[in-house]
């Protein structure tokens, strides 16, 4: 596998310079992922395609990019890759409303020969769709072990247009996905957290798909507002950094669910993921030792899942709301991954609206919220 990587920000220009085809001429795919604004400013999918014509182009914009061991805000990060056996095909369908998420799942996954199919990677529209619904309805029609990882587009802390591209010009509404094939990949993927319990446990008692009511019969808002006292007056904000944590059976493989929105008048909370009637959850807080810890974790179960091969290319999809606890210190969950995963690892990826992945190894992907997820490939 060879790779080759550029960054375009808008004091500098491209580094080390414009994306050429003679870095690389044998390329199969090139990945971009960018700030909304730097698309358009930099003119970068149409460089990208003119230098390599005979390879798909795929990517979407965020909420902060990760090229190596940094990560930077409105600017363009490209990876090149040019696999030595495997082979990847791109697919991407539209999103034609968000309660048709299920159907849009299903209906990529079907795009996708089930032979020799080892992984897909999936970039999806962060805002006009069910993130919970699209995975269930990919998962629902992909092979048996087939591993599903990605992430939901995004566009920094403005949450109002979101781009995704697949050999195409960046378009809202869109689902698109990476299937990688054949026997030489490897692959180690890994979801981890590093968020900490924060109150007690509570019982789902209405909800309706990813809008919550109440918590043990009493309206959600009210009772985030007594919890997180003075933080509230930054409400729904400061709500990014205290995440609900929705337990499985026996407490077991719990998600994250990060906050979207408020409405004053039902009392309820938005989130980024379905909350089912029911479910038990759980408030959550974290702390930058906590959560680059989780980062660092994350990288160790991914490279170890190579079975001592080292991981050549790793991609990075990590939550905008661990921005909000991490701050200035961001770079050092990207760097604890790095660490894990070796000096010879190149790093892409980017800050999301929400995660895919599944929450421990052998089990069918969900939308993940608030975590670091990765995604680590080498050839044999």
């Amino acid at each position: 596998m060879n790779v080759v990587q550029w960054q375009w920000s808008e004091s500098a220009g491209w580094s080390p310079g414009p994306p050429s085809a003679g870095a690389i001429p044998d390329a199969q795919v090139v990945l971009a992922f960018a700030g909304t604004a730097a698309l358009k400013a930099s003119g970068a999918l149409e460089l990208i395609r003119h230098a390599f014509p005979d390879a798909h182009v795929f990517g979407c914009t965020t909420a902060g990019e990760i090229l190596g061991n940094a990560v930077r805000h409105g600017s363009v990060a490209v990876t090149a890759l040019a696999l030595d056996r495997a082979r990847v095909v791109p697919a991407a369908v539209p999103i034609h409303s968000s309660e048709r998420s299920f159907e849009a799942g299903q209906r990529l996954a079907q795009k996708f020969p089930a032979s020799g199919l080892r992984h897909l990677f999936v970039v999806s529209d962060g805002l006009l769709v069910n993130g919970s619904e699209l995975v269930d309805g990919l998962c629902g029609v992909l092979p048996p072990g087939v591993a599903v990882t990605g992430g939901l587009a995004g566009d920094g802390d403005h949450f109002q247009e979101t781009y995704v591209w697949c050999d195409s010009d960046p378009r809202p509404a869109v689902v698109a996905a990476l299937g990688f094939y054949g026997d030489s990949l490897r692959i180690g993927l890994s979801p981890s957290a590093g968020w900490d319990p924060f109150g007690p446990v509570r019982v789902v008692t209405k909800s309706r798909r990813n809008v919550l009511y109440e918590l043990d019969g009493q309206p959600v808002l009210a009772l985030y507002r007594r919890y997180l006292g003075e933080y509230a007056t930054d409400f729904p904000v400061s709500g990014q950094s205290f995440p609900l944590e929705v337990l499985g059976e026996q407490g077991q493989d719990g998600v994250l669910r990060g906050l979207q929105a408020i409405d004053e008048t039902e009392q309820s909370v938005t989130y980024a993921g379905n909350i089912p009637e029911g479910a038990h959850a759980r408030l959550m807080f974290g702390s930058i030792e906590h959560l680059v810890a989780g980062a660092q974790a994350a990288g160790e179960s991914a490279a170890a899942q190579l079975a001592g091969i080292a991981p050549q290319f790793s991609l990075l999809i990590s939550c905008n709301g661990r921005r909000s606890v991490l701050g200035p210190q961001l770079d050092e969950e990207i760097e604890a991954v790095g660490a894990a995963l070796g000096d010879r690892c190149y790093l892409a990826g980017f800050y999301s609206y929400g995660e895919i992945a599944p929450v421990r190894l052998g089990c069918r992907a969900q939308l993940l919220n608030q975590t670091m997820t990765v995604t680590s490939l080498a050839e044999v």
